[in-house]
């Protein structure tokens, strides 16, 4: 059905009246919108195994809409992808990818890129100059060999297949490299500097294939007038430089965090300039996505503007509107054009010089440098990663007639392939060492054992913000020893990974120092202010404090504090809850960081290499003055003993302990703890299948409370409590207001008392019964909560279970030494 361009109206009347809403601009857009963001997600989720970036399901999922896949039934695309409808959405996809690089100019640092050195900059330069010059002779062929290639200026080919050969996108670039956690490694921060000078490159010289392709026409034209166009845009890079950068650092300071308030005029203000510069690039000639670039620039990466900017459009842009560009291109390509074994064997050449070209370059000047073989060869596969910045090239060269139809699907292909084989390339060749320590020691009870003016104690605190630092400090506090060795604190940032370009800005802020993205500070940022309070805090005396921030996906991140506290030898990681809680009384309010960080910390419950201990804020940045620990017995009840011994050394806080013993008569009731294969995880609590001697543990239970009763004698206050019901005698505790900090073990191998919760419904099981009763938001207690584990391979395995209690001379002879592996553990 053909239509007039000039008939065409926004919106339909509606069905009954008669009108097909696929004949109108907008309900027809708002069609193709949902298609092309349902099929790229689907590709997405289909690829994440693979360890994939999502762009590449972005650029399949155009590649099959178009006319390569879905398109070669007509119907289809006279209905989905009319072709007066492609002006429309081209349009909306061009906003989105002017904003996108507006994001790309915000990612890129100057000063990081200055401060990176020569061999990132050696790196960068080779890395470019092969595959440009590479370049050169695949254009040659091209044009000799594909019909209607020639028909284009031969120097506006060469440059364009230059950058089409020699661009790295900087951007997946770092996703890729945090997917595979490499960018705490060598080979990782050299790629991140590399990248970056070779996104400034790149930019530098898309705009002058631009000024030389002219207006599209494909015709020879002046060289005076590529002359002005470049004239016109390094005068526009002074001024925005010169005049623009000082004035948004003037309202990036208005908008600082010591006003407490963005307001929205500077943020319409810096979004209609993001608009101004795409026209005023667009006005003297070249491409409008150069000004957006060169303006994000302008803006300091400093402070909390440049995120706040992010907050308001990232999601939008890169979720909604940055997909319509990539099918936009999908449905150019046409890999049917390419057909026979001469384009075929076309595009194994391109692949292949594009391939030798940024790696042999990449990998010649990184062993020139004194770099090791494999980490130069996992360099320059790294930096042949493609992307959306190719796309961009792509559809620029096939906008000014400069690739035709054939070439446009070569190239497209080509960048796909590139990036796609990155990750599992770089897997099979480079594999960063992670080797163990077998100094560390993995429980408190460990170093207790130890000559104590040779170890120390040394602390991994994970955080999810600035709100986590005063309770943090206050619990490093009351633990800090006036008599033995240093306290040695490892504070780690945790950020999530996504696809947001506020990632990649936490990412241009590393320094090398050996541990996850370690910051390179600056004034104002919110990093400035945590380093400074511990750094303030160190000052105290024999406590060291080195800050850090660990940025992955929240379902690796796990693997990031496992391996910081296997290589500092870590004696115990503490996790903050992830929820909070603000305020007093009725007035308090619970910040939840959400489902995904408690997942985190479950999974480093069970994979640690050393004890772990969650803290339940509520309120403990006022300081742990008063601290009660209630024991039960088992191994993570000894562990908090243990940690009570140390912060009962400190002057300034007063320690409790409550040890609950069952009433005469109630022994001769024992519980037996059967697998429960029906019951959840998540719903119910789980306990150790492990082969454990409860004789022993009591014994073990008695020595270690004899132990501590007897070396603290008179500065510490022991009570001995029996109870039927140690549900209301430990709610009693948390909601009585006695206490600022309860601490208690996680109880995987439950004492008889604890066993007999083991069937309760629970609210956070990851906790263990006694925890998750303190820490539950239903049962008004006022103390903050610390739950402890105690590192032991023994009790790796949990599992739920089903209680059921019966009389001692019931039980079978023995069962003191079952296993929940097996039958049953009585306890």
């Amino acid at each position: 059905m053909g239509f007039n361009i000039t008939s065409i109206k926004t919106s339909s009347n509606g069905a009954w009246q008669g009108d097909n809403p696929l004949n109108f601009a907008f309900p027809l857009l708002i069609v193709q919108t949902t298609l092309i963001l349902v099929l790229s997600r689907f590709l997405a989720l289909l690829l994440k195994p693979l360890r994939q970036p999502k762009v590449i399901a972005e650029i399949v999922g155009g590649i099959l809409l178009g006319p390569s896949a879905f398109g070669r039934y007509e119907d289809y695309m006279h209905r989905i992808f009319p072709s007066w409808s492609m002006p429309v959405l081209e349009t909306v996809a061009s906003i989105g990818l002017l904003f996108f690089l507006f994001l790309v100019g915000l990612e890129l640092d100057l000063t990081s890129i200055r401060r990176s050195g020569r061999k990132a900059f050696g790196i960068a330069f080779c890395g470019i100059s092969l595959p440009f010059i590479c370049g050169f002779g695949v254009a040659f062929i091209l044009r000799k060999t594909v019909d209607g290639a020639d028909k284009v200026g031969y120097g506006q080919f060469i440059v364009f297949m230059g950058v089409a050969l020699s661009i790295t996108a900087f951007p997946v670039l770092a996703r890729i490299l945090a997917e595979l956690k490499l960018l705490t490694t060598q080979v990782g921060e050299i790629a991140m500097a590399s990248a970056a000078f070779n996104d400034v490159a790149a930019w530098i010289l898309l705009a002058l294939a631009v000024a030389i392709a002219g207006n599209g026409s494909g015709q020879q034209k002046s060289p005076l007038i590529s002359i002005w166009v470049l004239l016109s845009g390094m005068a526009f890079v002074i001024f925005m430089m010169v005049l623009i950068r000082p004035a948004m650092k003037w309202v990036a300071h208005r908008c600082s965090p010591e006003r407490d308030i963005i307001d929205e005029a500077y943020i319409c203000l810096t979004l209609g300039g993001v608009m101004v510069s795409g026209f005023i690039t667009d006005l003297i000639g070249i491409h409008a996505i150069f000004g957006a670039f060169i303006f994000g620039l302008t803006i300091p990466k400093e402070g909390d503007f440049a995120e706040k900017l992010i907050e308001r459009i990232e999601d939008f842009v890169t979720g909604l509107l940055l997909p319509l560009y990539f099918a936009s291109s999908g449905l150019k390509t046409d890999v049917a054009k390419i057909k026979g074994g001469e384009a075929w064997g076309l595009l194994a050449l391109v692949v292949t010089t594009a391939c030798a070209g940024k790696i042999i370059g990449t990998f010649a000047v990184a062993l020139m440098f004194g770099m090791a073989t494999r980490e130069s060869l996992a360099l320059g596969i790294l930096m042949n990663t493609k992307g959306l910045v190719e796309l961009i090239v792509l559809n620029i060269g096939k906008e000014k007639k400069v690739l035709n139809d054939e070439i446009f699907a070569i190239l497209v292909l080509m960048a796909l392939f590139t990036t796609f084989i990155t990750t599992p390339a770089v897997m099979a060749i480079y594999k960063p060492a992670r080797g163990s320590s077998v100094l560390t020691h993995r429980k408190l009870r460990d170093l207790t054992n130890t000559d104590e003016s040779k170890d120390q104690l040394r602390v991994l605190a994970c955080l999810h913000g600035i709100s986590n630092v005063p309770s943090i400090i206050s619990l490093i506090e009351s633990t800090r020893s006036t008599k033995k060795s240093q306290l040695k604190l490892f504070i780690m940032h945790l950020v999530e990974l996504t696809e947001r370009s506020s990632s990649i800005i936490m990412v241009h802020r590393a320094r090398k120092n050996g541990l996850p993205f370690i910051n390179r500070l600056r004034r104002g940022d919110w990093q400035d202010r945590v380093t400074g309070a511990f750094q303030a805090y160190s000052q105290l005396g024999r406590v060291s404090v080195r800050p850090s921030t660990a940025i992955s996906a929240l379902s690796t991140i796990h693997e990031d504090i496992c391996h910081v506290a296997e290589t500092k030898r870590v004696t115990m990681i503490i996790l903050p809850f992830h929820k909070q809680w603000r305020g007093q009384g009725d007035l308090q309010v619970i910040d939840n960081v959400g489902h995904g960080w408690r997942l985190v910390n479950q999974r480093v419950l069970k994979n640690a290499p050393c004890s772990v201990a969650i803290l339940v804020d509520r309120g403990l940045d006022n300081g742990a003055q008063r601290v009660c620990i209630l024991f039960f017995g088992g191994p993570d009840d000894r562990e908090a003993l243990e940690l009570s011994g140390r912060i009962a050394e400190h002057p300034a806080v007063k320690v409790s302990v409550v040890r609950f013993i069952e009433k005469d008569g109630l022994q001769s009731h024992g519980v037996v703890l059967k697998p429960s294969a029906s019951k959840c995880a998540e719903k119910y609590y789980s306990f150790s299948t492990a082969h454990i001697n409860t004789e022993k543990e009591k014994e073990l239970d008695d020595a270690v409370v004899e132990e501590f009763r007897s070396k603290w004698d008179g500065m510490v206050e022991y009570i001995e409590k029996t109870s039927s019901n140690i549900v209301e005698e430990v709610l009693g505790l948390g909601q009585s207001g006695d206490y600022d900090l309860i601490v208690v073990g996680k109880g995987r191998f439950p004492s008889r008392m604890v066993a007999k919760l083991a069937d309760r419904q629970a609210e956070h099981a990851e906790l263990g019964p006694i925890g998750d009763l303190l820490a539950s938001s239903s049962h008004r207690v006022t103390s903050s909560v610390l739950v402890i584990q105690q590192h032991d391979t023994v009790h790796a395995e949990e599992m739920p279970v089903a209680k059921v209690e019966q009389n001692e001379h019931d039980m079978v002879k023995g069962d003191g030494d079952a296993g929940m592996g097996e039958i049953s553990k009585v306890v």
